[in-house]
């Protein structure tokens, strides 16, 4: 299928050359004036342009500017330019969620993005107005030598007396915390917002966790230390360790599977929409998809991208249908009123102590 992608138009510089000019935090006004503002995570860059970037620069002409930040600086930034300033921005789903909710963010003409169409029915789901482009999977890393995937996927692992001191948990205000918070109320309570349950249960587990953490280096470095057997992550954690030989695999939860998406917004305010939307079409056909998945190690929305020996070693099959493998995503109208108080009981009734 061809890509539904416009050409250079008046609003580009005249002869501007395929380039592809990186920034660290933020963009200046010369340099971005004429080009197309993508806001991004501030890892993989380099992959990223590689993978996407560049592909795309050369097949339209679109001079693209990354502007990168963590998630929730890029939307404050959003919200002080009253959604100007960026063309595009991929940004996790609660804070797409929160974005929304501000009236930051339009609704992705699916006119103008074919590519649409074709990606995974979970990554257009109704309560965005952006697509999901990529997806992360939420499930146990662990020591081969001192568990088995079985051990490994039942939640009562984090409660276990026999390995009290050596598992890690997520915190809530990360990615994994979240989706761990809802895969132990599914598992224990009423469903993935029964968070009594949830925090009832953590709170009882909190005392043979090791730590809390708050980011991937602490997490792997714990297990590559021989310090903990087991943490609650994402899939992406394990990469690494796997192609590198270590004695780590991932496995999915028995119960209570859920994953998170990373989604591509454009803002009301965007000054190039029609090419904010060509991207967003490239950003999803099979070729930027399997690029990503290479590359990133992104795992892709697209049912014709390839998925590489790297994530398949780690997640096996759940990568072609996740949602037919057990996960699903969760409902922003659920998270976004009640986040706050959450992340505050989080604190105090689990890890407080």
């Amino acid at each position: 299928m061809s890509h539904a992608i416009r050409r250079p138009g008046p609003i580009l510089t005249a002869g501007v050359a395929a380039a592809v000019v990186l920034t660290g935090c933020s963009s200046s006004d010369d340099e971005s004036a004429n080009a197309l503002v993508v806001s991004t995570f501030p890892f993989g860059v380099e992959e990223f342009q590689e993978a996407v970037v560049d592909p795309f620069t050369e097949e339209t002409g679109i001079e693209v500017v990354l502007d990168t930040g963590s998630n929730s600086d890029r939307l404050s930034k959003l919200d002080l330019e009253g959604g100007g300033g960026s063309d595009v921005v991929l940004i996790s789903d609660y804070y797409a969620a929160l974005g929304q909710e501000s009236g930051l963010f339009q609704e992705v003409d699916a006119a103008q993005v074919p590519h649409l169409a074709e990606i995974a029915d979970f990554a257009v789901e109704e309560g965005y107005s952006g697509p999901a482009y990529s997806y992360q999977l939420n499930g146990t890393l662990y020591n081969t030598d001192e568990l088995e995937a079985g051990e490994a996927a039942d939640w009562s692992l984090y409660g276990s007396d026999a390995h009290a001191g050596r598992v890690a948990l997520p915190d809530i205000s990360v990615t994994a915390g979240q989706l761990m918070v809802s895969g132990v109320a599914e598992t224990y309570g009423d469903g993935p917002y029964d968070i009594d349950t949830a925090l009832d249960t953590l709170g009882g587990w909190a005392p043979g966790v090791l730590q809390f953490y708050t980011s991937t280096t602490e997490v792997t470095n714990l297990l590559a230390q021989g310090e903990i057997v087991a943490a609650d992550a994402l899939s992406g954690f394990a990469t690494e360790m796997v192609a590198a030989g270590e004695p780590v695999a991932w496995t999915p939860p028995a119960s209570g599977s859920y994953m998170a998406t990373n989604r591509a917004m454009i803002p009301v305010g965007a000054a190039h929409a029609e090419e904010a939307h060509a991207f967003v079409d490239y950003l999803l056909s099979p070729e930027a998809q399997t690029a990503s998945a290479e590359l990133v190690g992104d795992l892709p929305v697209h049912p014709d991208a390839t998925v590489p020996s790297t994530i398949t070693a780690v997640v096996g099959d759940v990568a072609d249908d996740p949602i037919a493998a057990g996960y699903a995503t969760l409902d922003p109208a659920e998270l976004v009123p009640t986040r706050g108080e959450w992340v505050e009981r989080f604190a105090r009734e689990v890890t407080a102590g």
